[in-house]
């Protein structure tokens, strides 16, 4: 029996739910087996994308610059997906981190239990040297037009739980389970580096903006050090 739930997937700037940001967000509703609702957004970061990044998603400084800032971006999704209990994703646990982290530093709350698609292959798939997303969309003939961005990695999510369930109907485990994550203590950006970094974004004709209030000191620090090394020094 299918159970409700949001098949989930962002694209970031890295790793760490701390020190990277989330780039996109894309989230589709089923019902049963029937997709419902489908929610996409692109999301403004304060540094230059990674030039892996790019290469990577397709996703570039352009496409971002016309997204929603952080703020809206989160607090729209979960608006999203209030009325759901239920996650779905490959490495579930790395979206929920990253979400639950920037919620946080708006004062919201993002909790919820998932399926996992990942965790269900390694059991299931023991013997597959690969079980990222695309080997494993591979290995059940799943069509990724765009692998890599978030609402078709989400879609791909979807059809890989479907076709787990069918390979292995007497498999007993296809359960949620509760996610958890605990983020790392940050330091917001102090008021010196504020000063610093409202000067010199001036200085080279830049505006400093709401958005930018939400820097940690580390994110700060790599701001001013980027500005800096691309720009050059505020001049006395």
């Amino acid at each position: 029996m299918f159970m409700d739930y949001l098949a989930l997937d962002i694209e970031t700037t890295g790793l760490s739910p701390e020190k990277d940001r989330i780039i996109e967000i894309g989230a589709v509703k089923y019902r049963g087996d029937k997709e419902m609702e489908k929610f996409s957004c692109l999301i403004k970061i304060c540094n230059p994308l990674p030039p892996k990044i790019t290469e990577l998603t397709g996703i570039t400084n352009g496409m971002l610059s016309g997204g929603w800032d952080e703020k809206t971006a989160v607090t729209e999704f979960l608006k999203f997906a209030r009325d759901t209990t239920v996650l779905l994703g490959h490495n579930i646990s790395f979206d929920f981190s990253f979400i639950k982290v920037a919620a946080l530093r708006y004062g919201l709350v993002f909790e919820s239990e998932a399926l996992d698609t990942l965790a269900f292959a390694k059991k299931l798939h023991p013997e597959l040297k690969s079980r990222s997303l695309s080997a494993l969309c591979a290995y059940y003939g799943i069509v990724q037009e765009h692998a890599h961005r978030a609402v078709d990695d989400a879609v791909c999510a979807h059809r890989l739980y479907l076709a787990l369930r069918r390979k292995f109907p007497d498999y007993g485990e296809f359960v949620a389970q509760p996610l958890s994550y605990k983020p790392k203590k940050q330091e917001p950006m102090t008021a010196r580096q504020k000063k610093y970094l409202g000067d010199l974004l001036r200085h080279h004709g830049m505006e400093y903006t709401e958005e930018l209030d939400c820097l940690t000191k580390s994110d700060a620090s790599r701001m001013i050090d980027q500005l800096i090394f691309t720009k050059g020094r505020l001049q006395s």
